[in-house]
């Protein structure tokens, strides 16, 4: 079938108590990893385009991939802009037929991010596209911050439903914990789960978990079998992931489990098999490394036969 509205896709996840997940793409056998896992367990997917993607392969050519593909399979596929940052891009992903886009001004003042997401809902909005923003703050790796700082990160539930009132966004990203990257936690993964029910009690809408990869063991094992250093790498469990989904989460963003599958995949054919120069015999393992990535999710977010 042809792209489908984001915000068809999560509200019925909303009103079903489930989430889809947002895989971010940087080529083209991460799309197709992405979409044939999907297929397989019957499940929507979100196909996330990130700024830094774009710069790497076009947005014409990400949107080409994405529409093809969906076109040719029967789950409803959405397309979504990451982290939308510049005007300029947003306006290029609702020409190019994104079904959804992100507008990220979540380091502005309140008052200056509400007046620059109405501008993007505005703009998306009259194009039948929908729009996700975000309050709060990710930390990222470099980020070493104590608790008392932690609250500053965090995202007022207040502020959260002024913020979805104010600008007329349809889904919204909290920021209750979680972080970019590899090395998510210094020890066990903790979300703030009261603040992401008020969050979701305050604004009714469907919300979304930034942050969100596993950084499993399974992975990191075979990322240290093939010489990929990530020593001290954590992410979000299964167990957490899946309390966010019963407070109110319903669509998941997944990023870093995916670039680890495919650097494990590359490495696994390099180093066992030195003579194999044949592209498609190097690739092939990094798309299985990837497909079992995003199975494994799908079936942690409860989102299995609802394709």
């Amino acid at each position: 079938m042809a792209l489908v509205s984001t915000l068809e896709i999560l509200e019925k996840a909303d009103k079903e108590g489930y989430a889809v997940g947002a895989f971010n793409i940087n080529n083209m056998e991460t799309v197709i990893a992405i979409i044939e896992a999907a297929v397989e367990l019957d499940s929507p997917v979100i196909v996330g385009v990130s700024e830094s993607a774009i710069r790497y392969m076009g947005i014409k050519m990400a949107a080409g991939m994405v529409k093809t593909l969906a076109e040719a399979v029967p789950i409803s596929v959405g397309l979504h802009l990451d982290h939308g940052k510049k005007m300029e891009t947003i306006k290029e992903a609702v020409k190019n037929g994104f079904t959804s886009v992100m507008i990220d001004a979540s380091d502005r003042p309140f008052e200056e991010n509400v007046k620059i997401t109405k501008k993007v809902v505005e703009i998306a909005h009259s194009a039948g596209v929908s729009v996700e923003a975000e309050l709060g703050k990710l930390p990222g790796p470099e980020d070493d911050i104590s608790i008392e700082e932690r609250e500053a990160f965090l995202v007022n539930p207040e502020e959260a439903e002024k913020f979805v009132d104010q600008t007329g966004i349809d889904f919204f990203a909290p920021a209750i914990g979680t972080s970019h990257g590899a090395f998510k936690f210094k020890a066990k993964s903790k979300l703030d789960f009261e603040r992401l029910r008020l969050v979701k009690e305050k604004t009714q809408v469907p919300l979304v978990l930034h942050g969100a990869s596993s950084v499993n063991k399974k992975l990191l094992g075979a990322a240290e079998k093939y010489g990929l250093e990530l020593s001290g790498a954590r992410g979000l469990c299964s167990e957490v992931l899946k309390k966010a989904i019963k407070k109110g989460i319903n669509k998941v963003n997944t990023d870093t489990d995916l670039r680890i599958a495919f650097t494990v995949g590359i490495r696994s054919v390099l180093l066992q098999e030195p003579s194999v120069f044949d592209p498609r015999k190097i690739m092939g393992p990094a798309m299985d490394f990837m497909k079992d990535v995003v199975k494994e999710r799908i079936e942690v977010l409860g989102s299995v036969n609802k394709g």
